[in-house]
């Protein structure tokens, strides 16, 4: 008899019994010198479905051993984040908005015939980094004119502008592992560190799973797929931790990530929302530290600066507005779209939809988590002014 062959119908019966629930009968005792050692795997490739529900039946090659990896890693079968829908009212973006010169001033009108005619002006505001809300547009046929709240502009001294509509994500539950957005639109990578290009483009603000992590040189690469890496400093990841911050005795906090640039909300012991943000420059940085909501505002005036210098910043209705450590708020921003990294003057740069979710979340006294896991945000409190937009 060629006990070879037979082998794999014995193996695979075997396999089958224990699948079934069914206990293989006891083999008939060999005399210790008479019994070779057998590997319970047998010498034969498994299926690759077998091999992924049980890896202890097969040995560790082939096909099956490949798709094993690729479970474990959770690139099979790849899972969706557990995100939640968001309320259809948090769409809402004002989108009426006006942006002045940078090198000449907006001249403000009592009325829209005066804004019309250019005569009759009863202030200005020095050029700089000049934003305007209008309420309403008033056309006389060869003129326009802009209802702000500081009066009447004309036409020829803004230009329309457009707020980003990029938003984060809510979820349904803490999701299994870390995830991102990617900052700059790049292919991917067939392998971390290498100029090996796949076709695969991810375009800005792609949302983006990260299934493991390899270090080349001086930063890490993120596995995005089965054979896809993407460079660190091009995502804004987040690593979901529910754990309460020290200090924190509410199961509701703010947590803001300096390093990663991200912003999450945490309720019950678990995450309920993410997204990028933009906080301070260097040397305007945001403050790292424990604080407390202390005002809550749905429209704010922002300024800044000397009027006629560099650095002047005029920002009118900011909305969504929770200032937490002295003039530094997290709050809404329409003016640009550069989240993921160091923009602003202090504050935590939201994105609009973004923006007004946490505000709905937090209250006066909600815990606001500043912190840099690089540790390269200065910590001494000596160097903080009162901060910015």
């Amino acid at each position: 008899m060629n006990t070879r062959r037979g082998k794999p119908l014995l193996y695979s019966l075997a396999i089958a019994a224990i699948l079934a629930g069914a206990r293989p009968a006891p083999a008939a005792a060999r005399p210790e010198a008479d019994a070779p050692h057998v590997d319970p795997r047998g010498e034969y490739l498994c299926p690759p479905r077998l091999q992924v529900r049980h890896p202890e039946f097969c040995q560790d090659f082939g096909p099956g051993s490949a798709l094993v990896n690729l479970a474990q890693a959770g690139l099979f079968p790849e899972m969706p984040l557990p995100t939640a829908e968001i309320d259809d009212k948090y769409y809402y973006v004002p989108m009426d908005y006006l942006r002045g010169s940078t090198s000449r001033p907006v001249r403000l009108f009592p009325s829209a015939e005066a804004a019309w005619s250019g005569s009759g002006e009863t202030r200005e505001i020095s050029p700089g980094f000049v934003f305007l809300f209008y309420r309403d547009v008033l056309d006389n046929g060869e003129s326009t004119a802009y209802l702000t709240g500081d009066g009447y502009v004309r036409s020829s001294d803004v230009s329309d502008y457009t707020p980003p509509i990029f938003h984060g994500e809510a979820f349904s539950r803490t999701p299994d592992r870390p995830f991102g957005w990617v900052i700059s639109g790049t292919f991917t990578l067939r392998e971390p560190g290498s100029q090996l290009y796949t076709d695969h483009w991810l375009g800005k603000f792609s949302l983006v799973q990260i299934f493991g992590v390899e270090r080349v040189g001086e930063w890490d690469w993120y596995r995005i797929g089965r054979n896809e890496w993407v460079e660190q400093r091009n995502v804004a990841r987040v690593v979901p931790d529910a754990t309460r911050p020290e200090g924190v005795d509410t199961d509701r906090w703010i947590s803001v990530n300096l390093y990663e640039q991200t912003v999450t909300a945490y309720e019950g012991g678990r995450l309920v929302y993410a997204t990028m943000v933009s906080t301070g420059r260097n040397g305007a940085w945001t403050k790292p530290g424990l604080f407390q909501v202390w005002a809550k505002l749905e429209r704010d005036l922002m300024t800044g600066g000397i009027a006629g210098q560099e650095g002047f910043y005029y920002l009118q209705n900011v909305p969504w507005v929770l200032y937490f450590d002295k003039a530094r708020a997290i709050h809404g921003t329409y003016w640009h779209a550069k989240f993921g990294t160091t923009t602003s003057r202090g504050c935590v740069n939201l994105p609009m939809t973004d923006a007004q979710w946490i505000f709905d979340f937090a209250e006066e006294g909600t815990y606001v988590y500043v912190f840099d896991p690089s540790g390269q945000t200065p910590t001494d409190p000596a160097i903080y002014g009162e901060g910015g937009a």
